[in-house]
């Protein structure tokens, strides 16, 4: 029986012959150099940041300006990172070669997708928001609910539900070896484990491009960065202002979402609303098996935070502003009847005034920093075409499919 799946295997190795024999066998060549912000050393690419430098961790405390950053992923050459990028963008990697990685993390939207609940294939809203992907290599744990322990585990979601991008690991690893232009590149990120003509692409390579890719998009370079070491006239006043509500002790923002990275890394329950319609998400509770995480969820960083409204797991707020006031408005105020949640001791009532909120969204916005934005690949080896956001179809509810990014 032929399923469209097969049609799609087919269709791809036509397209990428026909790409190598309109473009000539050397179309696509994977970059020998580091993307920026890193330094090739004994074959690999590493981190440079002035936050390295400092000697006290993230975590400690409050986080200074001048704290320095937690352990990272690195260790990946410039030809496996390269290749990691194709494959981000690349929509073959879904059953129906219709979406790709940077569908729902698109790098011109803070490596999100501007949807309160992100589409997959199927056209239905998921559960819940894309998590932008920036700094992603300083991360201890993924998805919104903290369930995955690495990249390479995480992605497993996405790549193999159905909802999202549907595929499998039989059905990936069959398109990818049949799309020669693939198999070179592999080959040129992996030489070593291409020395017979017989050898094909395999999951844990894939996997680790995709990581590899993801574990270079690293946002340190904000206008508060540049006033954290040392410069001072990089904020303005207003914004030094909304800095000063950031780290006080009333509004208490930093003590979760804690500088260099701007998050703990850790679950809270602070009872963030649903949107209208959308049946209470258990969030943590559910992975942890843990009653008290009922409706955790990861403090998220706020890292180019501007760039990816609406917030919050499932998109209740549209705007900055309106996320920053739901914390002033008193200890569990949005917590649905009938639920009695462990609410993060740090959630209490700052009573923040009008003028407080608009300077501690001023100060949110010099978080904006995309100046090691990766470039988007105007070919691809599968000859299909980069895909980001897929438009809502009309007549979709809000009550789609219950799988989450």
């Amino acid at each position: 029986m032929i399923t469209i799946r097969h049609i799609v295997t087919l269709l791809c190795a036509c397209l990428s012959a026909w790409g190598g024999a309109a473009m000539g066998q050397d179309a696509f060549a994977l970059s020998e150099d580091c993307p920026p912000g890193f330094e090739l050393t004994s074959g690999h690419c590493e981190l440079r940041s002035l936050y390295l430098m400092y000697s006290s961790l993230e975590g400690a405390g409050v986080g200074g300006l001048k704290t320095g950053l937690p352990v990272y992923r690195d260790g990946f050459s410039p030809q496996q990172i390269d290749l990691g990028r194709y494959l981000f963008f690349d929509p073959v990697l879904s059953a129906d070669a219709s979406v790709s990685c940077a569908s729902c993390h698109n790098p011109d939207l803070g490596f999100s997708d501007a949807r309160g609940r992100s589409v997959g294939i199927t056209g239905d809203p998921l559960a819940r928001s894309a998590p932008t992907l920036w700094n992603v290599a300083f991360l201890k744990s993924f998805f919104w609910d903290g369930r995955a322990v690495s990249l390479e585990q995480q992605m497993l979601g996405p790549l193999y539900d159905a909802h999202e991008m549907g595929s499998s690991p039989e059905i990936l690893l069959q398109t990818l070896n049949s799309i020669p232009a693939y198999r070179r590149l592999f080959a040129t990120a992996w030489p070593d484990a291409f020395a017979s003509p017989d050898s094909q692409i395999r999951l844990d390579q894939v996997y680790t491009a995709i990581t590899a890719f993801q574990a270079t998009l690293v946002s340190l370079n904000s206008r508060y960065d540049q006033y954290a070491h040392g410069y001072e006239d990089a904020l303005t006043e207003p914004e030094k202002e909304g800095l000063n509500v950031f780290r006080s002790f009333v509004a208490r923002c930093a003590e979760c979402h804690t500088p260099p990275l701007f998050t703990n890394q850790q679950i809270a329950v602070i009872g963030t609303p649903e949107p209208d319609g959308l049946p209470f998400d258990p969030g943590a509770q559910v992975p942890m098996a843990e009653p008290s995480q009922r409706g955790g969820f990861k403090v998220p960083s706020l890292r180019n935070i501007e760039l990816t409204a609406p917030y919050m797991h499932s998109g209740k707020f549209a705007t900055l502003r309106e996320a920053a006031a739901f914390y002033t408005g008193g200890r569990g105020h949005a917590v649905p009847e009938g639920e009695e949640l462990k609410i993060h001791w740090h959630i209490w009532e700052p009573d923040l005034t009008d003028q407080e909120l608009d300077r501690l969204v001023d100060f949110l916005k010099t978080l904006t920093d995309e100046s090691f934005k990766p470039r988007t690949p105007t070919l691809l080896p599968s000859g299909l075409q980069v895909v980001h956001n897929r438009p809502v179809e009309a007549g979709i509810t809000q009550t789609g499919a219950e799988h989450n990014e």
